[in-house]
Formats: C-alpha cells, structure tokens, sequence
C-alpha cells in the first residue's frame, strides 16, 4: 500500500542542442535568404510598367512566406 503512494515526478527533458541552437540560426539563415533572393529578383525583373508595387509584393509575400514556413523553429 506504501508503496502505490510514492509521488514520482520526472524532471522535464531538455531538447538536444541542435534544437536550441543549430535549428533557430539555419531558420534564420534559409528565411533571410528567401526573402532577400525573391526582393532581389523582384527588381531586376521589374518591366518597368508595375512600378514600385512588384517589388512591395514581392517582398510582403517573400516574408509571409518565410514566416508561414519557418514560423513554428
């Protein structure tokens, strides 16, 4: 009976170090890079008609992307 009473409570597990450290700095790296490659080649496609909104597009759907993709790291 003393024993079914015993209280065990286990100490939460820590993640492993590249989930801490390694996963948040690739995240960063791969979404800095989609949203500087698709600003980038936003401008140098610019026709010339679209103006200033291409690139703003671009570039908004650049980050909505990356954040949707890597928002959860």
């Amino acid at each position: 009976q003393e024993l079914m009473d015993i209280d065990i409570s286990s100490k939460p597990s820590r993640p492993p170090w590249y989930e801490r450290h390694v996963q948040p700095c690739v995240a960063e790296l791969l979404g800095s890079a989609l949203f500087i490659f698709i600003g980038c080649l936003s401008v140098v496609e610019d026709s010339g008609g679209a103006g200033r909104l291409q690139p703003a597009l671009a570039h908004g759907l650049a980050l909505g992307i990356a954040v949707a993709i890597l928002g959860d790291i």
